[in-house]
């Protein structure tokens, strides 16, 4: 038996599907989290007869008539593939919105049954509902449900039924408004909708009780004044992000941190005992120093990581993230974007691919893919380690590195904004308009799941990818061309310095002009956690967090001599990294959204030119305010910098022409 879960957005629904499915799919506070239908089983405690039972979770919906992509998938699905059942999931504080979507279900001749949910916030509102009156109205069975409870939950109840009325075949339809959705002009179908709004009204009117609770809402209401104001909301927001921060790489992330690199120096440490003094020494430095010691550097970083994401699924299950996407829509509809567009980004700070796939949720086709085009600026999981990693060698683990980083995404994704605007011409506006989630103590169990879930993929890349990445870098660095292994003395005569030193000379005037930090780039291109490994193989250093190794090779400043940068190359080769194309996989991500290689092209040329760009002048600014002169290298670099600038220019007004051209044919025709 195939099961749909359908609902609007914000109802609870994904959630449900997880507490049904035991699957753990993300949830979030907004309109857009699930971009595509996903299936799971029943449980096995809530199907005791061992049913065939398969659950479908889709996109959120306010009507069965598709105005986003989300919508179009739930309408294609329900009616080609046609569920034996559909659970309808009500949100029980706006009963009346969510019965609009309820009647047109009813009507399609597929048994519903509908889980009221959040029905355990009815008491703190003062909502009462009347279930057998909303079922005999509705001619189809009502379950009150709490998706977020471990028990009385009404999950038994909700399953039962669904099998109940599945296996039965009963169509139920609502005779008051039955043939609504098959009107056959846009008049007939706003009389349908008149018809339909006045028919859900009068069923909430009957079966809803409503204590108006104008306290709890003066303080919702009281918060938001301030949490969302159009300027204290961003101070706030940084504010956050600079905790957030402090407490992922400062305070608690390294007390974790010490104890997990422990057990990495003692794997290596076995390893190496295990390994003996007889063994090969090119099969020992592949074993020790590229797989254990260049994936260990990376893993090193998990804990730090683990730290930051549970802290920002706080925030988004307490629901400040829906605010801070309310803060931002202010920004992003002056430079042609909306406040769907913050969401990709939001969701691109854990994993860049769901970030560019959740552009779905945006129609207008300019600002989908200018959003998936500038959606990875924003540091996602993948970064962190080089965040991490720079912030505590060169700046003292000081949180306002990743902070500003952040921050700095957001700039470079409004400014993109415009220039991708100018250059296509395209100044259509959009609103975005959002139900702010109640405030809410944020679930522990749901953060630590959604923690345990991105450190597992984190893992996951580190065993697959990066370990192969790390290997083949060792390997490329231990020969040379002739395939001799190379003198420990002469490591420039490596078959990877001997790739990477041509690039090198490219990045001279970012301050990074070295054969290991331009391997380290290539490699962050496959995954950018690379970076870090790539680095760890080609310095010799296994750990970047055991202090005690640090405090070999030198403090902050005797760590960068290692290098041979400065910290403020440092911090070039940070930004570099971070807003250069995003890893392969990311890039696929925007094929398959952009739907067009001339955009892809585009794409990642701009991501190219923008992290180039950044990065000289981080460094170059940085050098003259730091030493009184410009860094080296700055002519060569102010020439390829100014003919970025220049082709970006020519682009910008090449558009914008278009556009007078295309306003001077309109303006003949008229």
């Amino acid at each position: 038996m195939k099961i749909a879960l359908a609902g609007n957005p914000n109802s609870g629904k994904t959630t449900l599907f997880n507490a049904i499915t035991g699957r753990v799919e993300h949830v979030g506070n907004w309109p857009g989290v699930t971009v595509e239908k996903k299936e799971g089983d029943v449980k096995q405690n809530l199907n005791p007869k061992k049913e065939n039972l398969t659950v479908v979770d889709l996109p959120g919906a306010y009507s069965m008539s598709p105005y986003t992509s989300e919508e179009s998938i739930t309408r294609e699905f329900v009616l080609t593939e046609k569920p034996d059942v559909i659970i309808n999931i009500v949100d029980t504080a706006n009963l009346n919105r969510s019965l609009f979507f309820t009647t047109q279900l009813l009507e399609l001749g597929i048994p519903v049954v509908i889980a009221l949910n959040k029905s355990d916030l009815t008491e703190t509102k003062g909502i009462t509902i009347d279930i057998q009156g909303l079922s005999d109205a509705l001619k189809c069975p009502v379950i009150k449900t709490v998706a977020t409870a471990s028990v009385n939950n009404g999950l038994p109840e909700l399953i039962d039924a669904a099998i109940t009325v599945g296996k039965s075949g009963r169509k139920q339809v609502s005779p008051k408004i039955s043939g609504a959705q098959n009107a056959a002009d846009e008049q007939q179908a706003a009389k349908a909708d008149e018809k339909r709004y006045a028919f859900v009204n009068e069923i909430a009117a009957e079966v809803e009780r409503r204590k108006l609770s104008s306290e709890q809402q003066t303080v919702q209401d009281s918060v938001d004044r301030i949490i969302a104001h159009k300027w204290l909301g961003i101070p706030i927001f940084a504010a956050v992000i600079w905790f957030v921060f402090s407490v992922s790489q400062t305070w608690v992330g390294p007390w974790f941190a010490d104890t997990f690199v422990g057990w990495i120096d003692l794997l290596y440490e076995s390893v190496a005992e295990l390994l003996g003094e007889d063994v090969n020494p090119v099969i020992s430095a592949l074993l020790l120093d590229g797989i254990i010691g260049g994936v260990g550097a990376v893993i090193g970083f998990l804990p730090l990581i683990m730290v930051l994401f549970f802290c920002l699924a706080l925030l988004e299950d307490c629901g400040y993230m829906a605010r801070v996407a309310v803060i931002m829509d202010r920004f992003l509809k002056k430079v042609g974007l909306s406040g769907r567009s913050i969401i990709p980004m939001v969701v691109g700070t854990g994993c860049g691919i769901p970030g560019v796939m959740a552009t779905r949720t945006i129609k207008n086709e300019r600002q989908r893919r200018t959003t998936a085009m500038l959606a990875t600026f924003m540091p996602c999981g993948a970064k962190l380690p080089i965040i991490a990693l720079f912030a505590g060698v060169f700046f003292g683990d000081n949180s306002w590195v990743g902070t500003s980083m952040y921050f700095l995404g957001i700039i470079v994704i409004i400014f993109g904004a415009l220039i991708v605007r100018k250059i296509t011409g395209d100044y259509s506006q959009s609103y975005f308009i959002m139900e702010l989630p109640e405030y809410r103590f944020p679930s522990i169990k749901r953060a630590v799941i959604s923690m345990l879930m991105r450190a597992k993929a984190f893992i996951v890349k580190a065993g697959t990818i990066i370990l192969v990445c790390n290997a083949a870098v060792q390997i490329l660095q231990t020969f040379d061309w002739e395939l001799q292994v190379v003198a420990e003395s002469a490591p420039e005569t490596s078959i990877l310095a001997g790739i990477a030193t041509p690039l090198a000379i490219l990045f001279i005037p970012l301050g990074f002009g070295l054969w290991q930090f331009a391997a380290a780039a290539v490699t962050g291109f496959i995954a950018k956690e690379n970076v870090v490994g790539t680095l760890a193989v080609c310095f010799g250093i296994t750990n970047f967090i055991d202090t005690e190794e640090l405090a070999l090779v030198g403090s902050g400043a005797e760590v960068s001599s290692v290098f041979g940068i400065t910290a403020v190359a440092g911090l070039s080769y940070l930004v570099f990294n971070l807003f250069t194309p995003p890893c392969f996989a990311a890039i696929g991500a925007m094929n398959s959204e952009l739907e067009s290689r001339k955009w892809l092209a585009g794409a990642i040329a701009f991501q190219l030119g923008t992290g180039y760009v950044l990065a000289f002048l981080v460094y170059q600014i940085g050098t003259f305010m730091t030493t009184g002169s410009v860094g080296e290298g700055f002519a060569g670099g102010f020439i390829a910098v100014a003919a970025i600038v220049a082709a970006v220019v020519y682009l910008m007004n090449k558009g914008g022409k278009q556009t007078e051209t295309v306003a001077e044919m309109g303006s003949a025709k008229i």
